[in-house]
């Protein structure tokens, strides 16, 4: 267990990473979260990719989460001829919604309502801004006329993105829904949301998801200027958050960003909900063996910035090195949380409602595991509640959590600093202290003379809300 750091790697699976032994080679290496993007891929190779993750975290005994991404309205350009155009600046582009092979000239667009949410002087960028295209003309039905602002080699099925244009998709669209009930009928622990735009749309999944009886999280990503807008409601009604910097740069000047990134993370913590930072995080190991010093500081600032979660996208889904990138991100990790400012990021409970005591029981266990010295801070939950109560505070302590419930085990693996052990013994709160340190010596996880802080519920029997705050010694 020696790779652990508090913050977590989330790895996206792809072509170069869905063997057995390379999801073994990156478990190793510190992947925490192993995320599934709809966009790419069949079922049959996700349901591959799954069972397999279950299998080897059944024989390592790891917790490793799935998380599966929708790809949400999701614009793209179509095929084009030979894979590759090229577009020359100056030159009028018609883009339709009749699909065709695309040239030079005319683009297939996979958005119907295309020429009609648009305006003239709207602005059509194409992967990932690297291309960008302004409307001339629109026929309100099936073509629109553009001309090429900047130019250079389009290939198919590249993303596109309107930030001037306000889309008239639904967030879910039909593809999400049966993406979605895949991802359920897995009993996968997170789904993220693409492009969130308003509080509904999150409230329109979490209901999906319960009507199917299902525990599965949902994780908001931001990645569109009107969830700015909303972001605290959004945060409110979402199990975690991703801010999602490749849309998000293209759909905003790329420069507000860092700022958005920063806020964010606060936000989040606050409101004790994870938050994952994705997108180019370690972009150039694609192709190459190390990264670049300003991504090795990109990583670093996210960490420092206090996020529960780093991301790899193309890195290790495509990419040559998807367990050494992994490793090389863990180093960076490991170096931040031991010299770095990141600890004590406490924020007292002060609405009296009703999770207010079990708030004040987490908010002061950390308080005095600052001042204890503690190494640990131990409890016992059920729903996980006090696992991302304590891990907001961002104690220096460890915190162990301990549950009987398999499925929150892996859904905690994206929590900062949170591991988890399954124990489904409810005897006496004595008998269960007695118990858990025994687990934890005999997994060296703490030696004698440490000193503990344990949280429970009393009576144990009733499992209620944590009510209990007890400091001992081993």
């Amino acid at each position: 267990m020696e790779h652990w750091t508090k913050t977590k790697i989330v790895a996206t699976l792809g072509p170069a990473s869905n063997t057995r032994s390379m999801l073994s080679a990156m478990m190793d290496a510190g992947m925490d979260v192993a995320r599934i993007n709809s966009s790419h891929g069949s079922y049959k190779d996700h349901q591959e990719t799954i069972d397999i993750i279950r299998e080897l975290n059944h024989a390592k005994k790891n917790n490793v989460a799935i998380l599966v991404d929708l790809q949400g309205p999701k614009l793209r350009i179509g095929t084009v001829e030979n894979n590759e155009v090229i577009l020359t600046e100056g030159k009028h582009v018609l883009i339709t919604t009749s699909e065709c092979i695309g040239t030079a000239e005319k683009l297939y667009i996979t958005y119907p309502e295309f020429p009609k949410d648009v305006a003239v002087g709207d602005s059509v960028k194409i992967d990932d801004g690297k291309l960008e295209l302004r409307v001339i003309s629109t026929n309100q039905k099936d073509t629109v006329e553009t001309i090429v602002v900047n130019g250079g080699v389009l290939s198919s099925k590249k993303g596109v993105n309107l930030p001037n244009t306000k889309i008239s998709l639904p967030s879910l669209t039909k593809k999400d829904i049966e993406d979605l009930d895949f991802a359920l009928s897995n009993n996968v622990e997170w789904v993220g949301l693409s492009f969130v735009r308003t509080v509904t749309d999150v409230v329109d999944l979490k209901e999906r998801i319960k009507a199917a009886k299902k525990t599965t999280r949902v994780i908001a990503k931001i990645e569109k200027p009107e969830a700015i807008d909303e972001i605290d409601n959004i945060i409110d009604m979402s199990d975690g958050i991703m801010v999602a910097r490749g849309d998000l740069g293209v759909e905003l000047p790329m420069e507000k960003v860092p700022l958005i990134q920063k806020m964010i993370v606060n936000k989040c913590i606050k409101a004790s909900k994870p938050v994952i930072i994705a997108t180019q995080m370690m972009e150039s190991m694609i192709q190459n063996y190390t990264p670049t010093r300003a991504e090795v500081n990109d990583v670093a600032n996210a960490v420092l910035d206090g996020a529960d979660a780093v991301m790899l996208s193309g890195e290790t889904s495509v990419g040559k090195f998807p367990s050494i990138v992994i490793q090389h991100m863990n180093k960076i990790l490991n170096a931040v949380e031991n010299e770095g400012k990141i600890y004590y990021k406490d924020h007292p409970p002060v609405v009296k409602n009703q999770t207010f005591i079990s708030d004040s029981i987490c908010f002061n266990a950390c308080v005095m595991a600052q001042h204890s010295g503690a190494k640990g801070i131990v409890s016992m939950t059920n729903s996980g509640y006090t696992a991302f109560k304590l891990s907001s505070h961002r104690p220096l302590a460890n915190i162990f959590i301990f549950t009987d419930n398999p499925t929150l085990l892996n859904t905690l693996n994206l929590v900062w600093g949170v591991r988890g052990f399954y124990y489904d013994k409810y005897e006496s709160t004595d008998k269960t202290i007695q118990d858990v340190k025994a687990i934890l010596k005999q997994q060296n996880l703490v030696k004698e003379n440490d000193l503990l802080i344990h949280i429970a519920s009393i009576p144990m029997k009733e499992r209620g809300r944590a009510n209990m705050i007890k400091l001992g010694i081993v």
